[in-house]
């Protein structure tokens, strides 16, 4: 045989070629999975974990000082810009409006802009408002400034769980807990010190409501430094740009409300737990929400405790005073109902999540308030403390009202899609409450017509919050 020819290859028999094969297989098989193309970065650097939670801190003590602020000052500021009380109910129902109408725009703005910017914007436009709005003088201004610094709120209140579940998504409970409790120290702190801070400024309103847009302004350093910052968010490929992904975005924006809680976290985790049932109901038809009567009933439960807490919070220190209670009482008992809603929000959505019907939480929560309210009817000043605290439970009717959301869907798209309708319309049922309170209050002279208001609200809140609380999911009406 010559150098240059080349020996002929010798065939393996049968059984050594199926061993082969076998043995190829089986490497296959032990080889690793391939890696999606887009290399993913290891995660931010601690230091940016930490300035992302000292920012959500901030931005949650923010979401609520410009309501309830007013409320303990409503007297003075209707006496310095000549409001009567049916302007003072339009004031008092400017919240809701905002909410229901600049809240569904933070989902298209985060997908635009990414969230961190517009929570950075919005802790910008609750400083600007809360700056402009006494210094105004004339009532359409300060509707104009408080709407200013309302919708900051809006679109701040959406985005934290959207905040939380991009950077923190093993501790959404943790972190949705910690801002609550901002969010609760907020409100109730502005609530209780407005008024002595008012006294400290030399008795001038207008600087007892300006003071609170330094916190505001406290709350844009840490977004700046974020929007400035491009590092991916844990899992996130690392070319792609924080806050571009809107499937993040868009469906946590959608799916959460303002002040989330406790139950927000318990909504998201649902959310995430359910990826399968998601993928699948990604290519089902959407569903016909309107068809269901646990939809309503949350659209109506969550309206009327809404109506409930921003009665509270425009008007109750004004009931106070009017019955002689000093006003830096009544703002500390206004902070005491607040307040209510810190340890509860973690107790009842707990609750609420091992019962199969939430049915006796709400009418628990409703003869609270009845009885709270009776009490406020017959001797305001008398048991003051006891109502307030009485209110305060009532109030907590929120967390429940985003526990049963997150409970009554068995996918997290479903769970978006009931939110965004519960919420939304929810907010836009609550818009007429503190109005017809103002309304009544001046043209009866006194307490009496819109405290029975308030009282008679209850039963319907009951009555919606039983059928919202049953046992049955979207998907089984629809």
């Amino acid at each position: 045989m010559s150098h240059d020819e080349t020996p002929a290859p010798t065939q393996a028999p049968p059984q050594t070629q199926t061993l082969n094969r076998s043995s190829a297989g089986s490497s296959a098989a032990r080889l690793p999975a391939p890696r999606l193309p887009g290399p993913v970065d290891a995660g931010p650097a601690p230091w940016l974990l930490r300035l992302i939670a000292v920012g959500l801190v901030l931005a949650a003590l923010n979401l609520r000082p410009a309501i309830t602020s007013l409320g303990a000052l409503l007297e003075e500021v209707r006496e310095g810009l000549h409001m009567s009380g049916s302007v003072a109910g339009v004031l008092t129902s400017v919240p809701p409006l905002c909410f229901a109408v600049f809240g569904i725009m933070a989902p298209r703005l985060a997908r635009r802009f990414g969230a961190g910017t517009v929570v950075c914007a919005g802790m910008a436009a609750i400083a600007a408002g809360l700056v402009i709005r006494p210094y105004v003088g004339s009532t359409a201004g300060f509707l104009a400034a408080s709407a200013l610094a309302l919708m900051g709120i809006a679109v701040s209140n959406i985005l934290m769980p959207v905040i939380v579940k991009r950077w923190f998504p093993d501790r959404v409970g943790t972190m949705t807990g910690l801002y609550s409790m901002a969010l609760a120290l907020g409100t109730a702190l502005a609530a209780a010190v407005t008024v002595p801070l008012t006294g400290a400024l030399g008795g001038n309103w207008q600087s007892g409501l300006a003071v609170w847009a330094v916190l505001a302004a406290l709350a844009v350093l840490p977004w700046i430094i974020l929007v400035r910052d491009r590092t991916p968010a844990p899992g996130q490929p690392a070319a792609t740009r924080p806050g571009r992904g809107s499937g993040t975005a868009s469906g946590s924006a959608e799916g959460s409300g303002p002040a989330s809680g406790s139950a927000s976290g318990a909504a998201s985790g649902s959310a995430s737990a359910s990826g399968a049932a998601d993928a699948r109901s990604a290519e089902a038809p959407a569903l016909r929400i309107t068809r269901s009567r646990t939809a309503w009933g949350l659209a109506c439960f969550f309206g009327l405790q809404a109506t409930a807490a921003y009665i509270t919070m425009g008007w109750m220190p004004q009931i106070f005073r009017d019955a002689g209670v000093p006003a830096g009482t009544a703002g500390v008992l206004l902070a005491v109902t607040m307040a209510m809603g810190v340890p509860l929000a973690f107790v009842i959505p707990r609750v609420a999540g091992r019962l199969r019907q939430q049915g006796p939480i709400v009418v628990v929560l409703g003869l609270c308030g009845l009885i709270g309210y009776t009490g406020l009817y017959l001797a305001p000043a008398a048991g003051a403390w006891a109502w307030a605290l009485l209110l305060g439970v009532a109030n907590c009717a929120f967390p429940l009202a985003l526990t049963m959301i997150g409970m009554r869907s068995r996918t997290g798209a479903g769970v978006v899609r009931l939110s965004a309708f519960a919420q939304s319309t929810g907010y836009l049922l609550s818009i007429p409450g503190p109005l017809l309170v103002g309304v009544l209050y001046q043209h009866s002279g006194g307490w009496g017509l819109p405290i029975a208001l308030m009282a008679g609200l209850m039963i319907p809140q009951m009555v919606a919050g039983v059928l919202a609380g049953r046992d049955r999911t979207i998907e089984d009406e629809c």
